[in-house]
């Protein structure tokens, strides 16, 4: 299905109830890493938090604005530093007073497939956060839950007032996570999904894609999607020693190849930690079992 002719498409640029307290505005920044665009959430009414603004868009940042127009932001937070998330921060910031709150800041370069797309170099936040901590207004709390894997500085927060986790790009809801190195780290990753599993949640808002409804079964199957794609790996190395863009082209046939250098970060990740499980090793390229 092209991206405009998504249902989501109509909410572009406008700020759409999901639950009682939780509204999204989608950005039009649609792309085979963002699906439809990336989702800014409004917590509250009256006095209220915006999950990651979103990117430094004219467009997005004047309808985040004018979609607030009478309510108060008291608080930014920040899930984490990727372009699509954090960089509208300092606008909204400057259009509300609101303190702007989160993960603990992070840049680095970023040469692989999503170069376009790195670490906000202008995220300073005023207050860091750490697991536990929590920001809240009238009627809403939201507390930190430490998610490293898709970023070393990520973080998920729980919405106890409705049973829900915004889970930013920990878990999505149309695809499975980007883990790039050398910031993503894949057992990093999947620890953070197991920590999940012994949560209550009702209801996931991803950043990227439709609400998870069924959260303990959905992550459930992206561990068990992760350990499908390890034993891939493995079973490819059994047959020889291969390369990422071999090993890529295998597993990923079915996928659209415009995702194939990312699926090679992922891919890395895997093998990264399969090598510090003295599993695998690597020379000029090329990887093979031990």
């Amino acid at each position: 299905m092209e991206l405009d002719q998504h249902p989501d498409a109509a909410a572009w640029g406008h700020l759409v109830p999901r639950t009682p307290l939780v509204r999204r505005l989608l950005a039009h920044n649609p792309s085979p890493f963002t699906y439809t665009g990336t989702g800014t959430f409004v917590v509250g009414h009256g006095i209220v938090a915006v999950i990651d603004p979103g990117p430094a868009d004219p467009d997005h940042i004047a309808a985040l604005i004018h979609s607030l127009k009478g309510e108060t932001v008291s608080h930014i937070v920040i899930t984490h530093t990727h372009m699509d998330h954090s960089p509208a921060a300092p606008a909204l910031q400057a259009a509300t007073g609101a303190i702007i709150t989160g993960c603990v800041p992070l840049v680095l370069s970023d040469d692989g497939p999503r170069a376009d797309a790195g670490f906000d170099p202008t995220y300073a936040p005023d207050r860091v956060m750490a697991e536990g901590d929590s920001v809240s207004g009238p009627g809403w709390t939201l507390t930190a839950l430490a998610t490293p894997g898709h970023t070393s500085n990520h973080l998920c927060f729980a919405f106890p007032e409705e049973k829900a986790l915004f889970t930013g790009d920990h878990v999505m809801g149309w695809s499975t996570t980007v883990v790039a190195p050398p910031d993503g780290d894949m057992a990093a990753y999947m620890a953070s999904l197991r920590k999940l599993l012994d949560r209550d949640d009702v209801i996931y808002h991803p950043t990227h894609g439709e609400p998870v409804t069924d959260p303990q079964r959905f992550v459930r199957g992206l561990i068990t999607h992760r350990k499908q794609r390890e034993n891939q790996i493995l079973k490819l190395l059994g047959e020889g020693p291969h390369t990422i863009p071999a090993m890529v082209a295998v597993m990923y046939a079915k996928v659209d190849a415009r995702l194939h250098p990312a699926a090679g970060r992922s891919v890395l990740a895997h093998l990264i930690d399969l090598r510090n499980r003295d599993t695998v090793t690597d020379t000029n390229n090329e990887w093979r079992l031990i």
